[in-house]
């Protein structure tokens, strides 16, 4: 029942995370369009710390602790090929997660160095990501070669 838990709270800190990853970037695509040092321009600093601060980055290190725990449970996922190409997905969406924040700083000191269109693009990147990831956390493909 331990287990159940954990892996229950490991979840809502995913979704959580995702969340914020997927909707970072869509603040940024409005705030880059928006005039420096406005009134809106501050509302949207406001609300990507908001974002960063207290739900993305507290979800994220939620995440890697009940992780952890649940692999220190299942050592034997570590055997796992899909497993491990599934860490380094996570891997990359929390380096996503850290150039966000750098891009967050940007907006924060005035720059303006990226074309909306950037974020845009941008945006799509955790979406591909969370498929490819729950797709090999369900279907669990073998990629040995026999």
């Amino acid at each position: 029942m331990f287990y159940d838990i954990i892996k229950s709270f490991h979840l809502i800190s995913i979704i959580s995370w995702m969340v914020g990853l997927l909707y970072l970037p869509r603040l940024f695509v409005y705030h880059n369009d928006t005039k420096k040092f406005t009134e809106m321009c501050d509302t949207f600093l406001l609300m990507e710390y908001r974002l960063l601060n207290y739900i993305m980055t507290p979800a994220l290190i939620l995440t890697y602790i009940l992780g952890f725990l649940l692999l220190y449970e299942n050592t034997y996922f570590l055997n796992e090929n899909y497993f491990l190409l599934k860490l380094f997905l996570v891997f990359c969406l929390t380096i996503f997660h850290l150039y966000l924040s750098i891009l967050y700083k940007d907006f924060k000191k005035g720059y303006r160095l990226k074309k909306t269109k950037f974020y845009r693009i941008i945006n799509e990147i955790p979406t591909f990501l969370m498929i490819l990831i729950i797709v090999l956390i369900l279907v669990k493909p073998n990629f040995q070669t026999t």
